[in-house]
């Protein structure tokens, strides 16, 4: 595949403004201190009230630092090693750009569509318009191009297919049923509180949970395009879950209060599918015999 200048620009800004707005809301001064504010729905929340999250809720404010300490200290190096991948003209480093873009791309879709409105708000929309150009041109160029050779034997089918569907699963009742709950009871879902809409609900309901499963489908049938599917969502649930991790950890320290289950919980399932997510997501890029790194003619390489 010809490595695109254009996606090394776009990826490469993606880099650089997504490490000042992560480190930005990680280490701007914390002035200020929580207070309380009546949503529109006549509910009573706490907002953040320090720093560059000063508007959003407290849960939410003090989860978004562990994420941008996620995005600085991990997901930067892993996107800046991606670029230099891709240039030298490698399927793995292709699908790990793609993968990595991905994840940017969710954050800052979030970000830019969720957050409450602070400073750093057109700097959102520019990291969330380069990563998602930068990544249709890689994911739709490596598409075709492993769309013209067999699948590799060797690289992770069954397993795959059935860690997306249950992945699919998971997310389908994990977000579907509050919602589901919420209209029944004719009341607004827990964590709204002081937002219009559930924007990661949406996001993961109409995109991350269909494609689940249609990368299952498509790895069962041998479809190259499965694995190609297969790395952003394998890289996001990567990278969720230190930032799940994180999140509670800052949440903890906020003072937002959890029972010791809705600690535990998460976190454990979290890193579980996290690292069952590295060892698929480690099988299909690494070189060799069983890898799409692999070379040979009846293979992607």
């Amino acid at each position: 595949m010809k490595v695109s200048s254009t996606v090394i620009v776009l990826s490469s800004l993606v880099a650089l403004l997504g490490a000042i707005a992560a480190a930005t809301g990680l280490f701007l001064a914390a002035d200020g201190a929580p207070f309380l504010f009546t949503t529109l729905h006549g509910q009573t929340t706490q907002i953040y009230g320090q720093g560059l999250y000063q508007y959003d809720t407290l849960f939410f404010g003090a989860g978004f630092k562990g994420q941008d300490a996620v995005a600085l200290f991990l997901g930067m190096p892993l996107l800046i090693i991606s670029i230099i991948l891709y240039r030298r003209g490698s399927v793995s480093g292709r699908l790990l750009l793609t993968g990595i873009l991905g994840y940017f791309l969710y954050l800052y879709a979030s970000m830019a569509l969720g957050a409450a409105y602070n400073k750093l708000f057109l700097l959102y929309i520019v990291i969330f318009s380069a990563a998602l150009f930068a990544f249709i041109l890689v994911f739709s160029a490596v598409s075709l191009e492993l769309a013209l050779s067999p699948v590799p034997a060797g690289l992770p089918r069954r397993g795959l297919a059935i860690f997306m569907f249950v992945a699919g699963i998971v997310t389908l009742v994990v977000w579907g049923a509050p919602l589901v709950a919420a209209l029944i009871k004719g009341a607004p879902p827990d964590r709204m509180d002081s937002y219009t809409t559930m924007v990661t609900y949406a996001l993961d309901l109409a995109i991350i949970t269909p494609a689940t499963f249609f990368c299952a489908a498509l790895v069962l049938r041998d479809n190259s395009l499965g694995y190609v599917i297969a790395a952003p969502l394998l890289t996001l649930i990567v990278l969720i879950a230190p930032q799940i991790i994180l999140s509670t950890v800052y949440q903890r320290f906020a003072g937002v209060p959890f029972t010791m289950g809705e600690m535990v919980g998460p976190v454990t399932g979290f890193v579980v599918l996290g690292f069952i997510a590295a060892w698929l997501l480690f099988a299909i890029l690494t070189p060799g015999d069983s890898g799409l790194g692999q070379n040979g003619r009846n293979g992607w390489h």
